[in-house]
Order: structure tokens, then sequence, then C-alpha cells
């Protein structure tokens, strides 16, 4: 298994400077040219605070163009949220890593300016903590939800009550288990095995979360405390459209692979691909072909077998044109062939 220290392709996370306020808390919270939902996740930190020598509030900004997100955030936390402003883009990636090198406080809780964290998050989540003191992490049920806060689904229940998960690698080696919104890290983690990696996209939280199971207990809370959006408007609609999700979703196996056990390494890695075929690729082809978008539909097909042949991936191919009826999908899957 890789050691902590051969993360040479992250940037580093220095230890907080001597001197400087520690609360207990960071919560840290990128944006970029959107304010149609910082209102409300703003609020849901709000309503939570825990005040300046326990929590740190700060919007990170990857210098937006479109919006004016200080003179936002001034107007619904009247000085209590900091604002830190990229001096240029310097993408999304980069912009997640720069909220965890800005963070003072022990917890560090990475929350996106759409999403909403409910009551009870914060104090449950210490709670965690201050109950494990060897857990690297600890995350929460979360459930999806759509533009108007309506529930699309929840999250499966790991366990039924507080604890640490048992065999928690090899469960989210194979799948993606955790939203941005429901999981906090502690800072010291992050110090141990760097920033996100730079070579990732849409599946760079879901490698981070491996790359701490990997080294650290993961502890669950099942009360359902963190709302995860999905929304038309969101970056990954874009990913989605050209199949990028999956692509990037691969690169994120192959890297994990390193640092996977290894006596499981292959096996895990293969099941992670064969569940990204299945979970991701056509779920999201189902999805799209429920709106009669058959372009999309199609894209995460052509991704999907490039993941797996295997016979798990071929039946819910099978299954995925028949139930949509759609006649160009048909046609695409019996000539897949052509698109390998």
């Amino acid at each position: 298994m890789k050691s902590s220290d051969e993360y040479v392709e992250c940037l580093p996370i220095e230890p907080v400077a001597e001197g400087l306020r520690r609360p207990r808390w960071s919560v840290m919270i990128p944006t970029y040219n959107r304010t149609s939902y910082l209102s409300q996740t703003l609020k849901s930190v709000l309503e939570q605070d825990l005040g300046l020598d326990e929590m740190q509030i700060e919007v990170i900004d990857n210098c937006s163009t479109e919006a004016d997100i200080e003179a936002e955030i001034s107007k619904i936390s009247h000085n209590r949220v900091s604002f830190y402003r990229q001096p240029h883009n310097v993408g999304l990636v980069a912009n997640f890593t720069t909220c965890i090198q800005r963070a003072r406080g022990d917890l560090v809780h990475i929350l996106h300016d759409d999403d909403v964290v409910l009551p009870g998050f914060y104090s449950r989540l210490q709670q965690a903590f201050e109950n494990e003191p060897t857990i690297g992490a600890a995350f929460c049920r979360h459930a999806y939800v759509d533009e108007s806060n309506r529930q699309r689904y929840l999250t499966i229940l790991e366990r039924s009550t507080p604890g640490i998960v048992s065999n928690w690698l090899e469960r989210i080696a194979v799948r993606q288990l955790i939203q941005p919104p429901a999981i906090v890290v502690r800072r010291s983690v992050y110090e141990k095995l760097g920033g996100y990696h730079p070579q990732l996209g849409h599946a760079v939280d879901w490698e981070m979360w491996k790359r701490i199971a990997a080294h650290y207990p993961v502890w669950y809370e099942p009360q359902t405390l963190a709302y995860y959006r999905e929304h038309s408007s969101s970056g990954t609609s874009d990913l989605i459209k050209s199949g990028e999700n999956i692509v990037d979703i691969r690169r994120a196996i192959e890297i994990s692979r390193a640092y996977l056990p290894n006596a499981s390494a292959d096996a895990l890695s293969s099941k992670a691909i064969e569940n990204c075929a299945i979970f991701n690729a056509f779920k999201t082809a189902r999805r799209a072909l429920s709106r009669g978008d058959t372009v999309t539909t199609i894209v995460q097909i052509k991704e999907a077998l490039k993941c797996s042949f295997s016979l798990k991936v071929i039946g819910a191919l099978a299954v995925l044109p028949i139930l949509a009826g759609v006649d160009r999908v048909k046609h695409y899957a019996r000539s897949s062939a052509q698109w390998l």
C-alpha cells in the first residue's frame, strides 16, 4: 500500500502557523459565479454558529466574473463570514485545496455553495471526534435534493447507531458513498495526506475519501444531517453531457489502486470499474432517457462499455433500452463495438 508521504502529485497542506488562533471548526465554502443557493447555504451554517472562537466560516471565491460574491455574503452574514478571492481562476480542484490550506480549525468542513447542513450537524459530528480520537473523518447520512429542496432519495444506512464503519475501505473503494456536505475531516489528516488530486475533477472527492479510508478509521452518524443538491446548473451537468464524468471516475479508480491493500487492489478496482458502468453511467443514461435526451444517453452508454464488458454490465445494458423503448438507443447498443 502506498505510504502517506508518497502523494507527490498533490499539493502539501502545511500546519497552521504558530500563533494563529485555532478554532475547533473551519467551515470553508468554495464558490464561483453563482449566488442562487449561497444564501441558503450560509444560513444553514449560521443557524448553528458556535462563535468566532469556535468556528471559522469563510467563502473562497475562485475569481468570479459574473457575480459579486463578497456583497452577497456581507448582506447575509453581517460580516460574520470572512471572504477570500483568488487573484485569478485556479480551477475547481485547486480552489478546493485552497479551502484546506486556509482552514485554521482542527475540523474542516468543505461545504459547496449549493448544499445545506441540517440542525445538529456540527454538534453530532464534533461529538464523534471527541468520542473516538483515532478517526480521521466522520460523515452522516445525507439526502439528495432538487432545486426546491424536495428530497429525491436518501443514501443507504451504513449502520443503525453512531460508530466506526467496519471494512470501510473495501466499501468506499468500489463505490462513491459520500457527498461533500456530509463529511468532516481532521486538518491533521490533510496535513499528512495532502490536498485534492490535481489530475481529477468530477471524482476528486471520491479519491480523497478513499485515500483517507486507507489510513484512518472513519465514523458514521446515522441521522440525516446534510442535503446534497442536484440541479441543471451544476458543473456536473456539463460533464454528464460529454461523458467526462465517467472518464474521470475511471481515472480516480486507477489512481487509488496504488494505495489499496496489495492482496485486494485488483479485485476492488475491477469491482469499482464495473460499478462505474452500472451505477454511474447506466443510471445517468436512464435518467437522460426519461427526459428524452438520447444524445446524453448514448454518450453515457458508450463510456460504460469502455469500463467493462462483464456479464453484469452487459445484462444491465440489455435492460436499459428495453425499458426505455428508444429505437435509436437499441441500435447503438447492438453496434456498441464500433465505439471501442
